[in-house]
């Protein structure tokens, strides 16, 4: 048999043939990595912008969201766990690049701007988002990408063209509860720097009770975020109990509205979101 490494995230999964990676959205087939999930749509709504959550790129606009499945983290609060943590068995609509372009050019008298890549993690079909995005900007519209951040940089670089924003998990800022998430603060970090020298980006923290609460990591985090640029906006979201963590109760709004102070000495937008 022969094995392949995918080079998608920093786990490198090493493959042997038929073997999916922990992402369950890429497998080895004869010797490649390739996507399961291209083209699979397991989701799709017109939102607002504003539930992606962006509060800074054309407020009042609609856009077409769509996911697939599969996601390279293990986050024990994941609302969108029935898509993010399944695989190729999965029941799925089949659409192509160009069939979701048409889509959303048919969608513009409903305000709606774009596509926007979500729901899972986008990046572990990264070839979809980059095909659908190169036919969504050739009809002059904008491409989001809602992400974990958790890919390597020659993954993001062949999306840079193309994606005209950014929402970025940044899920705390300690290496030990990204370890517990199965990911890699590091990795999210460089992509964000990455990312903002080349597109509109908001970060997006979920803050969980006895996790990531506390003042000097949100002190931390934000006097990170404004070195990368004091403009990008920061959304503090709140936790409720979703899928392995039904043992504690949701993110007291006071917290919230603490951290989201904190935030404020160094950010010059800070958004309460979910609450």
């Amino acid at each position: 048999m022969t094995s392949a490494v995918c080079g998608v995230c920093f786990h490198h999964c090493r493959l042997d043939e038929g073997r999916t990676g922990l992402c369950r959205a890429r497998k080895n087939v004869a010797g490649r990595v390739v996507s399961l999930n291209y083209g699979r749509i397991t989701s799709a709504a017109l939102d607002p912008i504003e539930k992606k959550p962006l509060a800074k790129f054309y407020p009042g606009s609609m856009i077409l969201s769509v996911g697939s499945f599969g996601c390279n983290l293990n986050c024990p609060f994941c609302q969108n766990y029935e898509i993010a943590g399944a695989g190729e068995d999965l029941p799925t609509e089949s659409a192509a690049p160009s069939r979701l372009a048409e889509l959303a050019e048919e969608l513009r008298p409903r305000g709606n701007i774009g596509l926007a890549y979500t729901y899972n993690e986008p990046l572990v079909g990264w070839e979809f988002v980059r095909d659908c995005a190169a036919e969504v900007r050739a009809r002059g519209m904008k491409n989001v990408l809602v992400t974990n951040g958790t890919a390597e940089p020659e993954v993001l670089r062949e999306l840079l063209p193309l994606i005209d924003a950014y929402n970025i998990d940044l899920k705390g800022f300690t290496e030990e509860w990204y370890r517990k998430l199965g990911g890699d603060l590091q990795t999210v970090k460089n992509f964000i720097k990455t990312a903002a020298g080349a597109a509109h980006v908001e970060l997006t923290t979920l803050i969980v009770p006895g996790e990531n609460d506390g003042e000097d990591e949100m002190r931390a985090l934000s006097s990170w975020a404004a070195s990368v640029d004091v403009k990008i906006p920061l959304h503090i979201t709140r936790f409720f109990p979703r899928r392995l963590m039904t043992d504690r109760p949701p993110t007291p709004k006071e917290t919230l509205f603490r951290l989201a102070d904190v935030a404020r000495e160094k950010l010059e937008t800070v958004i309460i979101g979910n609450i």
